[in-house]
């Protein structure tokens, strides 16, 4: 399994010592969710907060684009330092197309869909995806409670992908922590997106928290 870190709830006064905490801690990739106010209604990271802390890390950059039409921009995510840049279906009017131009900008594409989009929306054009993101909230904000009945979803997604035999990651985001990180593995995915869950107190720490939820995951994809 693969444990990627949002910094949404982190201290952007502090982001470039946040991510090598969550680094140090264990996590495989950080998240930068990229919201633009208009397809969700939140502001959060440029593209030169985030190549800011390109050299603090080793770590991969996934971009999570929750932008109106990001074929524009999608140059300055990969300069940036974005290895993997994940569009969403609903804000995106040629999807194969910009899936196919992130890859000839050298990163790899992923492609996200909200609770309410089904994956018949992507499924022609998952050739083109490295990444299926299943949303497990609605995006816009942090620390919402994960959805339950997308479940199902995660799991045609997981059947869609083994049917074919793609190298696609399933991911799900949001909502994701002790206990649903085990429901989502469950189900079939394979990345975990967690935000809050890291970042919150208590006695463990960030690393025992990483390795708490590593742990969860890892059970539920053992014994299903």
């Amino acid at each position: 399994m693969t444990l990627v870190a949002s910094v949404l709830p982190a201290d952007f006064a502090e982001l470039g010592h946040q991510v090598q905490l969550l680094e140090k801690a264990g996590v495989d990739r950080i998240q930068w969710d990229v919201m633009d106010g208009r397809f969700v209604p939140n502001l959060t990271f440029g593209p030169d907060v985030i190549a800011s802390c390109r050299d603090r890390v080793m770590l991969g950059f996934e971009a999570h684009l929750m932008v109106e039409d990001p074929d524009p921009m999608l140059p300055r995510w990969v300069d940036a330092g974005c290895e993997l840049v994940i569009v969403h279906a609903e804000a995106t009017r040629h999807l194969h197309r910009t899936l196919g131009r992130i890859r000839q900008l050298g990163a790899r594409a992923g492609v996200a869909l909200n609770p309410a989009t089904p994956l018949a929306s992507v499924e022609h054009v998952l050739d083109l995806a490295d990444l299926l993101l299943v949303m497990t909230v609605n995006p816009g904000f942090g620390g919402q409670r994960y959805l339950d009945g997308m479940a199902t979803k995660i799991a045609h997604a997981r059947a869609l992908i083994d049917r074919r035999g793609l190298a696609v990651e399933l991911e799900v985001d949001g909502g994701i922590g002790p206990g649903t990180i085990g429901h989502a593995a469950k189900a079939g995915a394979t990345v975990f997106c967690v935000g809050s869950a890291l970042f919150a107190d208590g006695p463990s720490g960030l690393p025992g928290r990483v390795a708490a939820l590593r742990a969860e995951a890892t059970d539920e994809r053992r014994n299903p």
